[in-house]
This record gives C-alpha cells, sequence and structure tokens, in this order.
C-alpha cells in the first residue's frame, strides 16, 4: 500500500481561505478514484519560516492507481492551487509504502 503525503506551508494571510479550500480539493483529488481515503492533517512543529503546516495523506489503492494519477490528474488538481494562492503555499510531496499496520483492541 502507498501512501501519497503532500505538506504544505500556508501564509497566515490566507490561512482560513486556504482551510476552506482545501476541504473542497480533497473530494475532488479522491473523486478520480486512485485513493481509498484521505487525512488532513495540522503539523504541530513551529515553523521557522513561520505559517501554519498541514499534511494529507492519501491512500492509494496501489503503485499503478497513483500512476495513473501522476499522469491524468495532477498536474490539472495542482494548477488549481497555485491559482488560487500562488507562492504564499508552498508544498513538497512525498511517498510512503506501508511496510506493516498495527493496532489496539
Amino acid at each position: 500500500m502507498i501512501i501519497y503525503n503532500v505538506t504544505s506551508n500556508i501564509d497566515e494571510s490566507i490561512h482560513q481561505q486556504w482551510l476552506e479550500w482545501v476541504k473542497n480539493h480533497i473530494p475532488q483529488v479522491l473523486s478520480t478514484g486512485h485513493f481509498t481515503e484521505a487525512k488532513l492533517t495540522r503539523v504541530l512543529v513551529k515553523e521557522d519560516l513561520g505559517g501554519v503546516t498541514y499534511s494529507i495523506q492519501y491512500r492509494a489503492k496501489s503503485r499503478e492507481a497513483l500512476e495513473l494519477y501522476y499522469k491524468n490528474d495532477a498536474d490539472r488538481l495542482r494548477q488549481d492551487a497555485l491559482k488560487n494562492f500562488g507562492d504564499r503555499v508552498l508544498s513538497f510531496r512525498t511517498e510512503l509504502e506501508i511496510i506493516d499496520e498495527y493496532t489496539v483492541t
């Protein structure tokens, strides 16, 4: 299983606007059919550069599904963020492979 993680630092001047936007953006990403779920989290470490940092973790259906997302959907969805917020949002993306999962019952 693959997690596609997007970490974004948001300028405080647009924080609330971005938060409202991203809550609509995440369902658009999920509607591509390549992911099974998403989690929006706030990073609790204070950034030297200021702003507020969030992480969105999308659980991909497979490596192939993630590759199809990159090929067919990623550019279009990223452009929407750039159009709305420009350089007031700095993002980086990582891919994580789930090795094992544990729960407490």
